[in-house]
């Protein structure tokens, strides 16, 4: 199996990726605000405030967990990323077929539910 982590990034790949990746940044970042703006307006009471910083303390490290944008781990990033629904197929348009071949297998594969 070729080696995932060595994989070259032409100028023109390293711009859609770019661009794919700040979309589903973006898309999951407002997730978490209309989750947040909704658990704010269903506060009943003090200890509901923790709550929300539970919840945001949690996203927080999930999302900087996940949204790493290194050449040599973005395929595994942009696998999940269109496992969990934040990136479409589509946006990888432009890609050579290696990456996005490698990309829907181990999304397919290794994000399964």
């Amino acid at each position: 199996m070729r080696d995932l982590r060595a994989l070259k990034w032409s100028n023109r790949e390293k711009k859609i990726a770019r661009q794919a990746f700040e979309r589903a940044y973006q898309r999951e970042c407002d997730a978490i605000r209309e989750r947040v703006s909704a658990m704010l307006a269903e506060l009943a009471n003090a200890n509901d405030v923790w709550r929300v910083h539970d919840f945001l303390s949690e996203k927080r490290r999930e999302v900087e967990e996940k949204y790493d944008y290194r050449y040599s781990v973005l395929i595994f990033v942009f696998a999940r990323l269109l496992r969990e629904g934040w990136l479409d197929e589509p946006e990888l348009d432009g890609l050579q077929e290696d990456k996005i071949s490698a990309i829907k297998e181990m999304a397919n594969l290794w994000y399964a539910d």
